[in-house]
This record gives C-alpha cells, sequence and structure tokens, in this order.
C-alpha cells in the first residue's frame, strides 16, 4: 500500500475511535500495515498536528 492511502485509512481509524493512543508497531498490526509504510503514515499525520506523540511513545489525537 502507498502511504497516501495509508495516511488515509490511518486518519479514519482515529476519525473513528478518537481516544486511541497506540505505538507505531500496534498500529502497523491493528491497521494491517507494513511498519515503515505505516511509520510514513503517522509522521505526515503528525507534521500536520493531526496526531501527536506522547512522551510514553503513544500516538494520540493531537489537541483539538
Amino acid at each position: 500500500m502507498d502511504v497516501d492511502t495509508a495516511t488515509k485509512r490511518v486518519r479514519a481509524e482515529y476519525e473513528e475511535m478518537p481516544g486511541l493512543a497506540l505505538t507505531v508497531p500496534q498500529a502497523s498490526k491493528l491497521f494491517g500495515l507494513e511498519r515503515d509504510v505505516c511509520r510514513h503514515a503517522i509522521d505526515r499525520l503528525i507534521g500536520t498536528a493531526y496526531l501527536r506523540k506522547t512522551r510514553a511513545g503513544t500516538i494520540t489525537r493531537g489537541e483539538r
């Protein structure tokens, strides 16, 4: 799967489950994405402030 499609998928999952807090490996497994593709998608969404990385290393939705 390409990164653009994966980014849309990750965003949709976080839209559906706003309290979701996952590490990249957990997200990769849950969303059925290769780890590198998932990491790139998450990095893109962090770059837009849609997602954020906590001190504990989990990825959550950014502040609204």
